[in-house]
């Protein structure tokens, strides 16, 4: 655990900041910490709020289906597709760029199906000879908030163990997968990690990890070499940022608790959080009807289970419902995120009473 003290007397310069992850859960996440990083010469995005001084992304690179999977297939690279929704969402210009980054080609022989931005990868990587340095050209392009790293540059794929003996290779069939998943793997094992990503880490004062596909976004970061010792040792104060619902085919009847066992089951032995982001707004009936015909539902936050992990709790208002689907209310947690790294969260604080940077998100025990 982090000591206050440490918050405190930092709390007054810009703070260091690293998102891992994958999939739509980490790009959402960054457009919230978007908001608090501190251009030079600027005054603070945000009055009282934490200012992010420095903001990194580490992103899983498993992906092998859509048109991210189509490239890795015929031109031998990483899948630009997680890394291409970074770049957007951490993009200066959500407007013009960012929606040519993101167009998808609807016809055309070899183009149907790709977006613009995953091609602009492709090409920078073929003229650079370099993957890592194609994202970081593509990051200048689109005047990012951020630095933006690929977990491993090794050419890796998910195996996972499912519960009848089975084993299941590839993202795509994973999560396809009807089964349920007990162990996951890299093949090739233990890929090399980026140096950046890992200097990221061992500075930080804050590292979040979700929210995010369990098994395909969250874990395959903990498979990549140094990455889990790299994060014990880090002084950062460590948050798990919990999803909102299940997943049928990854996290089907997992609580909030559950979630963090299967972290650790895959991070040889390292504790690595501090505390856990738990939503505590109930979900509509509507919704929930919604989703359990997706085999899909609320996560349990269990709070005991929490603590006795040693993770600390902290339940805010996260939920941001529409008719269609729940996302995360990314400014709230983004807010509350800071809060911690700042220490103006006590966390020696009794359960269920949790300051926050705004007090309608705070369950006070009375």
């Amino acid at each position: 655990m982090v000591a206050d003290t440490r918050n405190r007397n930092e709390s007054a310069r810009p703070l260091r900041v690293v998102a891992m992850g994958g999939g739509t859960g980490l790009s959402t996440l960054l457009k919230g910490l978007k908001r608090y990083v501190k251009p030079p010469g600027e005054t603070p995005p945000a009055a009282g709020a934490g200012v992010i001084g420095e903001l990194s992304a580490v992103v899983t690179v498993t992906d092998d289906g859509g048109s991210s999977g189509r490239l890795r297939r015929e031109f031998n690279i990483l899948p630009p597709g997680d890394i291409r929704n970074c770049i957007v969402a951490l993009s200066e210009d959500e407007a013009l760029l960012s929606r040519l980054f993101q167009y998808r080609f609807p016809a055309g022989k070899g183009l149907a199906g790709h977006s613009f931005g995953n091609l602009f990868v492709a090409a920078l990587t073929a003229v650079t000879g370099d993957f890592a340095q194609a994202v970081k050209l593509s990051s200048e392009v689109l005047v990012t908030r951020g630095h933006i790293y690929p977990a491993t540059t090794a050419n890796v794929a998910l195996e996972a163990l499912m519960a009848d003996g089975s084993r299941v290779q590839g993202e795509t069939r994973i999560t396809a997968s009807t089964g349920r998943i007990v162990d996951l793997h890299m093949v090739p094992p233990d890929p090399q990690p980026m140096p950046q990503a890992l200097d990221a880490i061992a500075h930080a004062d804050l590292i979040t990890i979700g929210p995010g596909s369990l098994f395909t976004s969250l874990i395959p970061n903990m498979l990549v070499q140094g990455v889990p010792e790299a994060i014990a040792c880090s002084p950062a104060v460590k948050v798990f940022v919990c999803n909102l619902m299940t997943q049928s085919n990854e996290s089907l009847g997992l609580s909030a608790p559950d979630h963090i066992r299967a972290i650790y089951k895959h991070t040889a032995g390292h504790k690595i959080f501090d505390y856990a982001l738990l939503n505590r707004t109930p979900v509509s009936e509507a919704l929930k009807t919604k989703y359990a015909l997706e085999g899909a539902a609320p996560i349990a936050n269990d709070l005991d289970g929490m603590e006795q992990l040693g993770v600390r709790p902290v339940e805010g208002d996260y939920l941001d419902e529409t008719a269609e689907v729940a996302r995360h209310a990314t400014d709230r947690i983004a807010r509350d995120l800071l809060a911690l790294a700042a220490g103006r969260i006590p966390p020696d604080a009794p359960r269920g009473e949790r300051s926050s940077t705004s007090r309608e998100h705070v369950k006070i025990a009375h």
